[in-house]
């Protein structure tokens, strides 16, 4: 029997607007799918997609529509990686299977996975670009939060950091560059980061210009984000980067998330797990990832206006595990 994809395209708009190296946003566009067995059984995924790799919610259930005659009762998560290529679509798809698989075994993905029972985590809260005044105004709104990943471009980069610093004196401090820096300007900047505290900076080069890390001594861990897509992306990282940042929207799903976050640290590598921003319905899957991970980035949620009825719990930068209602 063949399982039934439906997919549906939404907008979910942002609590206001979210700026960032390379683009501003204003609301969220997304794709859900809900994948069902004959019995009526169905789980749900949720895809964001990449969009600087040209996803959008068109062209992921396009793709989704494309095999859509193939996806078969005894699917497995092994044959959704050699029938699509990693991105949004197949992330969509491969959670769904996984959510749909612990609702027709009654058994939760965490131990299907292989996981241990999971625990709340510690996300960060992303502050994004814009005028000092309005920098400081999100700053002091996000106090008492314990993680704040800041985003910074090639122009606005220290004196954003004291700002967030002056409200925020206590809160452990990431940093993304969104590719906006040059080897150049991370060394430049590299002591006022330090003298920030600043515990990670994220893809601060362009990638493809990730060689100019060779050999670097960084005092501060580098991650890789737009550089990792999936294990194919890790041979190249190695010695230029200290921790990859795994998103389910760029590796194409929960399979191979965990499969990158087993090799990554087998390498070497520290973890992140991060969003392209999403709901609670994205969040999940990733949640289970970030169990594995040093830092977690799944405030996709705290962004937007609402959230999905099964919401996960967020609570002063504690995220509690998913709801069975919600996913997996």
């Amino acid at each position: 029997m063949t399982l039934r994809a439906e997919v549906a395209i939404e907008r979910w708009p942002l609590r206001e607007p979210f700026e960032i190296a390379r683009e501003v946003m204003h609301d969220l566009p997304l794709i859900t799918l809900k994948l069902s067995d004959s019995a009526g059984r169905t789980g749900h995924g949720e895809a964001a997609g990449v969009d600087y790799d040209g996803d959008t919610p068109a062209s992921m259930a396009m793709q989704i529509d494309a095999v859509a005659a193939q996806l078969h009762d005894d699917l497995s998560w092994a044959d959704l990686l050699r029938l699509m290529p990693a991105g949004g679509a197949r992330n969509a798809l491969d959670c769904a299977l996984w959510d749909l698989r612990a609702k027709q075994t009654a058994v939760p993905a965490w131990e299907s996975a292989g996981l241990l029972s999971p625990k709340p985590v510690i996300t960060a809260f992303t502050l994004g670009l814009g005028s000092a005044d309005d920098l400081r105004r999100r700053a002091r709104a996000a106090r008492g939060l314990p993680l704040i990943k800041l985003k910074l471009d090639a122009h606005r980069h220290l004196e954003c950091l004291r700002i967030v610093r002056d409200e925020l004196p206590d809160a452990r401090l990431l940093v993304d560059a969104n590719q906006a820096w040059t080897a150049r300007l991370l060394s430049d900047l590299m002591d006022g980061l330090v003298a920030a505290g600043v515990e990670l900076i994220e893809q601060p080069l362009p990638r493809g210009d990730d060689s100019a890390l060779a050999g670097l001594r960084s005092p501060i861990p580098i991650c890789a984000d737009e550089s990792c897509t999936d294990r194919s992306s890790l041979p190249a990282l190695q010695g230029r980067y200290q921790a990859v940042n795994i998103k389910l929207d760029k590796c194409g799903g929960f399979t191979e998330a965990l499969a990158l976050a087993h090799e990554a640290q087998s390498l070497g590598f520290d973890l992140m797990v991060g969003n392209m921003c999403g709901t609670s319905l994205g969040m999940a899957p990733a949640f289970l990832v970030a169990q594995l991970a040093r830092w977690a980035d799944l405030d996709g949620p705290l962004l937007q206006v609402g959230d999905r009825a099964a919401a996960m719990t967020f609570h002063l930068g504690l995220v509690q595990p998913p709801e069975r209602a919600l996913w997996g």
